[in-house]
């Protein structure tokens, strides 16, 4: 056999078994979703918090106390701001929802009496059945509302589950670090704990700063959108607050709502408008903003980002979509380390490492 069709072979069948092993490993994450979410979303929420635990407990409050007034005063903040915005938001979704749907629909008639699209009778059925669809189910898609008790409660559970977990991670989590440092070899635990402290300030630089980003993107946009004459102003701003949490595929969605709206209230011109605002918003925050407050947390070419939201979605939904992000980074971190720490390894003559 040709040494060339070995080699190939050798590739072809290692490859198969890794792509195997990475099919299961997301399939069983996925039917543990209610295990393996919670806990992620905890670490997420702890970085964020974190330096408010570390302030209280140098000014002598107790860990357990700290971590409880943290949280609490977490949970107050969202709590006052659902409850500011959440009656408005919740009348106006319904309308936000049918502006969408009729802004589609101009877009497609104007599409469809282009000569191009008018030789494509299959592309025009396709798009009727679309809107028929989304014009039937326009209140439950744009209320975002979750059907079936056992998904409901699934949620719910979730939630609780992340929310002590979270409390234990700002209250114990010394403790569990040095305790799994502590199951390490003695000779492991000084890379364990700086490959540790490296992912901690990546996930912590991005969480706070894409934190920023979004209350930045929201503030102006909106600001923008009711400069330019937009309705349902307040939904488009949440939207575009939660889609800044998704990379690339949530300001393109909330951008392409706002002008959508823009289009059916105003017309043309207010729709290219809104287009022209929220690009050069969007330029603002990429170009300064965001290098500021994320700096490299997340530096990461736009097409395996793209990968890992898509990837996180269809495992995990939105939820999964806003995690792509910091877990893609977290493990370029990870592949950062361990190729420093193989080349700075000493090495015989063989290539075997030296212990």
């Amino acid at each position: 056999m040709p040494s060339g069709l070995q080699v190939a072979a050798g590739w072809a069948w290692r490859l198969l078994v890794i792509a195997a092993a990475v099919v299961l490993a997301a399939r069983a994450m996925a039917d543990l979703r209610l295990v393996v979410l919670p806990p992620v979303v905890a670490l997420f929420l702890t970085t964020m918090l974190w330096p408010v635990v570390v302030w209280l407990r140098r000014h002598r409050v107790p860990a357990g106390a700290a971590a409880a007034l943290v949280l609490a005063g977490f949970l107050a903040v969202i709590a006052a701001v659902v409850a500011a915005l959440g009656p408005v938001v919740a009348a106006q979704t319904d309308d936000l929802g049918r502006e969408l749907v009729t802004g589609v629909e101009q877009v497609t008639d104007w599409v469809a009496s282009r000569p191009l699209a008018g030789a494509t009778p299959d592309l025009d059925r396709s798009v009727d059945s679309a809107l028929e669809y989304a014009r039937e189910n326009a209140g439950r898609i744009g209320g975002g509302l979750l059907t079936g008790a056992a998904l409901a409660v699934e949620v719910v559970a979730g939630l609780l589950l992340a929310l002590v977990a979270t409390f234990f991670l700002l209250k114990d989590g010394d403790a569990l670090r040095d305790r799994a440092l502590g199951w390490m070899l003695p000779q492991r635990r000084e890379a364990a704990a700086s490959l540790g402290l490296s992912v901690w300030s990546t996930l912590g630089g991005y969480v706070r700063g894409l934190a920023i980003v979004a209350v930045f993107d929201a503030v102006v946009i909106g600001l923008a959108l009711l400069a330019i004459g937009v309705p349902l102003v307040i939904p488009l701003a949440v939207l575009t607050f939660c889609g800044a949490f998704i990379p690339i595929v949530g300001a393109f969605a909330a951008g392409l709502a706002a002008a959508l709206v823009a289009l059916v209230a105003g017309g043309v011109g207010d729709a290219l408008l809104v287009v022209a605002a929220i690009t050069v918003i969007q330029q603002v925050e990429s170009q300064l903003l965001y290098p500021v407050v994320v700096g490299r947390s997340l530096d990461l070419h736009p097409l395996p980002l793209l990968l890992a939201v898509t990837a996180g979605g269809v495992l995990y939904g939105i939820v999964g979509a806003a995690l792509g992000a910091p877990v893609l980074a977290t493990a370029a971190r990870v592949a950062e380390h361990a190729r420093a720490s193989a080349a700075t390894a000493p090495r015989t003559r063989s290539g075997i490492v030296r212990r």
